[in-house]
């Protein structure tokens, strides 16, 4: 490549990174109106952006009760397979009690535990048995559970349609979750709901209290529960109704859901499409019950009991006098599928925008200051060499800007610290080529062998030096937490753009000067 398509080249790109740059410093609605400024800027993280922190703890130990209530299940299953009905079960996290009613039922019971290697049995009384998990089992049930919550948060949030972009969401410990909204103030309803979406014929219904305090009363058809219909916002009881305890349909096979408007009734509503099973599943069951009122019951709450007029198949409509926020979350808790566990927020705390840009402005003042003092440096220590470092290195910081602009990367507060360390790696590579050249140059030779020479041989010193930095740089993102990643996001792209300005940016420029000029001396 000749010299001049290298000149042409790095000024297009200069003058691409400047205009990039540029951008994050104009307003988003000037930005925005303007056909003359790039929709690309970087995001700001939640230190410099304001917006929420929260921690979310799941409820480990409910994980433990799924798995003991699992196991009771399949142990009834055999049971009834083998014809044994004397043997009555009772969890009580973290132990399974075992009740046989004689020593031939309880000898049946012992013969299928000995099959789990995953269960503790100990004898109590005179045929009662206690099942418990093994620690070793209890720590893989905790941890998938654990997992498992993770998963379904994170694709709440990386919803496509209605989710939370630019958010972190990480775990923090063995037990707890870590989750950062950028540019909001209000925790959103994904965190808070469970999303267990149940649909329930209803039995019997009424708008009086005698069916309401019923709930916690005896009395009650076998196998069935009252849950009232509360009006948000003012606690009214809409209704009261009788439900089947199982529900006769859950949520787990919806396909979709998205939130539509209903023009008629001028209110929101989630229309919720199911997989092909599902749809016939539905169908079946709306066909049977039609004039029946259809409970939809999310997180154990009835959040409308339409009637059915004809059979509904794929495609179907949650109504619940929903506000827009409302029914988005609720769209994308149905997308995203249920928490394996309920959980709750631990720790939730507001980071105003204020502090935000203080932090930038402290930021790129420091930046700024960086970059002042390492020309200082070059161009005060190697004279006319030290100019064409200082303009590599403001080439250099350009580029980590553009760069991260174009990639849609995340600028955090020690991402900030990590653009100042880009300054002095850059400082530092051509400081390495620099000193080689010096010592070629007092070796004997001429000051264009010498530069020729002093770049060949410190090519493998600068890029072993970034290498180990990409390394670390890699580890940290791959396992630290919001900041850590942010700070390893910027380190890694400076490295690429510092090697780039050291041996491409500086080099051209001692192509142009003194290039293949006869001279005596070079000024470094």
């Amino acid at each position: 490549m000749t010299l001049r398509t290298k000149a042409i080249l790095l000024g297009l790109l200069a003058l691409f990174s400047v205009w990039i740059s540029a951008a994050n410093f104009v307003p988003e609605q000037q930005r925005v109106a303007s056909p003359y400024w790039p929709d690309d800027v970087m995001r700001l993280g939640l230190d410099l952006r304001g917006g929420i922190h929260l921690v979310i703890g799941p409820d480990l130990d409910v994980a433990i009760q799924q798995e003991l209530t699992a196991i009771k299940t399949q142990l009834e299953t055999r049971l009834e397979d083998d014809k044994v009905s004397g043997v009555r079960f009772l969890v009580e996290p973290p132990r399974l009690l075992v009740k046989p009613a004689t020593a031939p039922d309880r000898t049946a019971v012992q013969k299928i535990l000995d099959e789990y290697d995953t269960l503790d049995v100990d004898e109590s009384g005179e045929h009662d048995l206690v099942v418990t998990l093994t620690s070793a089992w209890v720590k893989e049930v905790r941890e998938r559970a654990m997992l498992q919550s993770l998963e379904v948060l994170r694709r709440r949030i990386d919803d496509p349609l209605t989710g939370i972009p630019e958010s972190v969401i990480t775990r923090q410990g063995t037990d707890r979750i870590l989750v950062q909204i950028p540019g909001m103030s209000r925790v959103p309803d994904i965190f808070r709901q469970t999303g267990h979406l149940e649909f329930k014929i209803v039995q019997d219904t009424a708008l009086s209290e005698e069916l309401l305090r019923a709930k916690h009363a005896d009395g009650l058809p076998e196998g069935t529960v009252v849950e009232p219909q509360v009006e948000k916002g003012s606690d009214k009881v809409l209704g009261v109704y009788l439900l089947p305890e199982a529900a006769d349909m859950r949520g787990d096979q919806l396909e979709d859901a998205r939130v539509t408007f209903d023009s008629t009734r001028s209110e929101r509503q989630v229309s919720f499409t199911w997989s092909a099973d599902g749809g016939r599943q539905f169908g079946a069951l709306t066909e049977k019950n039609i004039g029946q009122a259809l409970a939809i019951v999310i997180d154990g709450h009835v959040v409308s009991a339409p009637t059915i007029q004809s059979r509904i198949s794929r495609q179907g409509v949650i109504t619940g006098n929903f506000s827009a926020e409302e029914a988005s979350d609720l769209a994308v808790v149905l997308r995203s599928g249920a928490l394996p566990i309920p959980t709750r927020i631990e720790e939730e705390r507001t980071i105003g925008p204020a502090l935000g840009a203080d932090s930038i402005r402290s930021g790129v003042q420091a930046s700024l200051l960086g970059l002042a003092l390492g020309v200082i440096f070059l161009v005060t220590y190697y004279r006319f060499s030290g100019l064409y470092a200082s303009l590599a290195l403001t080439l250099n910081l350009l580029l980590v800007v553009a760069v991260m602009s174009l990639s849609k990367g995340t600028l955090t507060l020690p991402g900030i610290a990590g653009l100042v360390l880009t300054i002095a790696t850059a400082v530092d590579g051509n400081v390495i080529v620099f000193e080689r050249i010096r010592e070629e140059l007092r070796s004997g030779r001429t000051p264009r062998a010498a530069v020729g020479a002093g770049f060949d041989k410190a090519l493998w010193t600068i890029l072993d030096a970034n290498i180990t930095n990409m390394i670390a740089g890699i580890v940290l993102y791959s396992y630290g937490t919001g900041p850590i990643k942010g700070f390893a996001v910027t380190l890694l792209v400076g490295i690429v753009t510092s090697v780039f300005s050291v041996l491409v940016v500086t080099k051209t420029l001692y192509e142009w000067r003194p290039g293949n000029r006869p001279v005596t001396e070079l000024s470094i």
